[in-house]
């Protein structure tokens, strides 16, 4: 067989089952999916093929899994920070949004968040926002892979003036997008249980269990959230959402910080999944979440950044590293979320979390190719012990060299080849301007 393309000359930490590592390890690719993945023989040639990838030492793995995205936020990096989340999202992120955000915008900087995650090598994103089609637009162009979520909430928001119109408005895009690209799966955004009512959560819950996809949404993010509910609900966010039949194996709770037990054994019944987002989480303060909890009642958890409005950026390396940390010294313990638990929440388990687990994540024969080589050729990188230990508390996402999706070739050497960054940056850079006079 002559394979579309062969990488060889690589560490691979493949994130299957056994968690093998393959030192000289040779990845072949046809018509976009992995077909071998071995150890290569000094003395045995390399298999034929149209393409070969030298990955010169470099680590071959997995393309990373961001479960929680606002794209098109990265117009906003920066824009208000060392704020309380409520001032921080009421007094700016809503009133920048009202007057800056639009079709064009949203595209721009849905285009200029692919580029840096693309960059970092993150292959998959799970976004949420407003005019998500022109968000799964720029998504395509880029190449990268989504789970895109149009977004619902009881307030008029960009593109649906009319807050009646928001599940109308979410269906229109599902229908839209569905069967587009194997790339682009819709789903559905509620913001929280706070800011959409229980006739909304549960329309919302039905339209995207219409189609079988998944539902997002913020939950147990806040102190002021949790209290909210309490006082409105009678009981926790998640029991309330339990209640009113959101939770299943199709849901999606971001954050999941204020968790007790009892919310942490019905997230695991229900077979719910988390994206946790640590560095967005510290940001604000909203807290932190029992993430050793929730793993050890067996519940998915995947890796989020958030927007760069509340992080402020979309490496997912940072992330982990901040993960791993995070816990260790919230706990008093340094064993905690391991190195090679981390890495599973950042592919495997980012990808079962959105649904995606049988197609990547990991490298095995069938999967997908979305493939990164992280280049270790470096002061910071040198001497390597630990591989999968490097990862996670060494390399940066500035580190990544050549990144693919489905076997296609989005980054090449550091560049990218499906996007024009320097022409995004110039566009980015006069908005930014006006932003800043406003």
């Amino acid at each position: 067989m002559v394979f579309d393309i062969v990488i060889h000359n690589g560490l691979i930490i493949t994130v299957n089952s056994d968690f093998d590592i393959i030192e000289n390890g040779v990845v072949c690719i046809k018509k976009g999916k992995l077909h071998r993945i071995e150890a290569r023989a000094d003395d045995k040639p390399l298999p034929e093929a149209e393409e070969i990838i030298d990955a010169n030492g470099g680590i071959i793995m997995p393309g990373l899994v961001n479960t929680h995205t606002h794209l098109p936020m990265t117009l906003f990096r920066g824009l208000a920070d060392d704020l309380p989340l409520f001032v921080w999202l009421n007094e700016y992120i809503f009133p920048a949004e009202g007057k800056h955000i639009n079709s064009e915008s949203v595209k721009l900087g849905a285009l200029l968040a692919c580029a840096e995650m693309l960059l970092s090598g993150t292959t998959t994103c799970c976004d949420g926002y407003f005019l998500e089609d022109d968000v799964a637009s720029a998504v395509y162009k880029s190449g990268i892979r989504g789970v895109l979520g149009q977004g619902v909430i009881d307030f008029p928001a960009p593109g649906v003036p009319d807050p009646s119109d928001n599940i109308k408005n979410a269906m229109a895009f599902i229908e839209k997008w569905d069967g587009v690209s194997s790339l682009i799966i819709p789903s559905v955004f509620c913001h929280s249980p706070y800011t959409c009512s229980e006739e909304t959560l549960k329309k919302a819950k039905a339209a995207s269990d219409s189609k079988g996809l998944l539902l997002q949404i913020h939950a147990a993010e806040t102190k002021s959230e949790y209290i909210r509910i309490q006082t409105e609900q009678h009981t926790t966010p998640v029991k309330y959402l339990d209640r009113i039949g959101i939770l299943d194996e199709n849901t999606l709770i971001v954050h999941g910080i204020w968790l007790d037990d009892d919310d942490i054994e019905i997230i695991a019944k229900r077979r719910s999944k988390v994206s946790h987002n640590p560095e967005s989480n510290m940001k604000l303060a909203s807290g932190i979440a029992p993430v050793p909890s929730l793993l050890n009642a067996g519940v998915t958890v995947g890796l989020g950044t958030d927007g760069c409005a509340s992080n402020n950026d979309l490496d997912l390396f940072r992330e982990m590293d901040t993960a791993a940390k995070l816990h260790k010294v919230n706990l008093l313990d340094p064993t905690v979320m391991d190195a090679r638990t981390v890495l599973k929440m950042a592919t495997r388990d980012g990808a079962k979390a959105i649904g995606f687990d049988k197609h990547i994540g990991s490298l095995e024969p069938g999967k997908q190719a979305d493939v990164i080589i992280v280049d270790t050729d470096k002061p910071h990188l040198v001497p390597m012990y630990n591989p999968v230990s490097h990862i996670i508390y060494t390399a940066q996402g500035s580190d990544v060299r050549d990144v693919m999706v489905a076997g296609r070739i989005l980054v090449r050497n550091k560049n990218l080849l499906t996007i024009d960054l320097k022409d995004i940056l110039e566009r980015v850079a006069q908005l930014s301007g006006t932003i800043k006079k406003k």
